[in-house]
């Protein structure tokens, strides 16, 4: 006879809210973690500010945790270097990524990988390359660390490759190196 879990016991692998989120309904709405990143590309610096929301897919192994979450960010991107004048380009994402913690580094070390829509406008284009079009994917690379005592802050190195993946061309990407902080509530 298998043993009872007792009622007020989450079931294995179950995704609870908080007394707060279920007094407010507003759970799903309000993000886990807020950032700051800024990037750097050969003629282009990038700056954002974004929010991300865990979903509920986790899953332990004997080797680790692995871990989804949703981005949404919004950011400037802003040429530099070029014999017309610097420009900026609005640019705003929506990414989801799947993050993994090895035990053996303690379970505070993680990495990152994700891939996400991206609105970059106007159409972004230096005197050397041009997008074809304004929707463009970014997928990323990460490595981070959770930082504190209370773990809440996390400081990512990232790589993030935009392009339109060949919908329209010419399609020339642009590849970037970030930092990252995050502060969850």
């Amino acid at each position: 006879m298998a043993a009872a879990q007792r009622i007020d016991e989450p079931s294995p692998g179950a995704v609870t809210a908080s007394a707060s989120e279920a007094a407010d309904g507003l759970g799903a709405l309000v993000p886990a973690s807020v950032f700051l990143q800024a990037g750097a590309a050969e003629h282009v610096d990038a700056y954002s500010l974004g929010a991300i929301w865990p979903l509920p897919w986790q899953r332990e192994a004997s080797f680790g945790r692995l871990a989804t979450s949703i981005e949404a960010s919004l950011g400037q991107w802003q040429t530099h270097g070029q014999r017309h004048h610097t420009r900026p380009f609005a640019q705003f994402g929506f990414t989801p990524s799947l993050r993994f913690y090895p035990d053996a580094l303690g379970g505070h070390w993680f990495g990152e990988a994700g891939i996400g829509a991206n609105v970059i406008a106007p159409a972004y284009h230096t005197d050397g390359k041009r997008f074809s079009t304004a929707f463009n994917f970014g997928d990323h690379l990460a490595i981070g660390r959770e930082l504190g005592a209370d773990h809440r802050q996390e400081l990512e190195l990232r790589v993030e490759h935009f392009s339109n993946a060949g919908i329209d061309h010419p399609n020339p990407g642009e590849n970037f190196v970030q930092v990252r902080w995050v502060v969850r509530y």
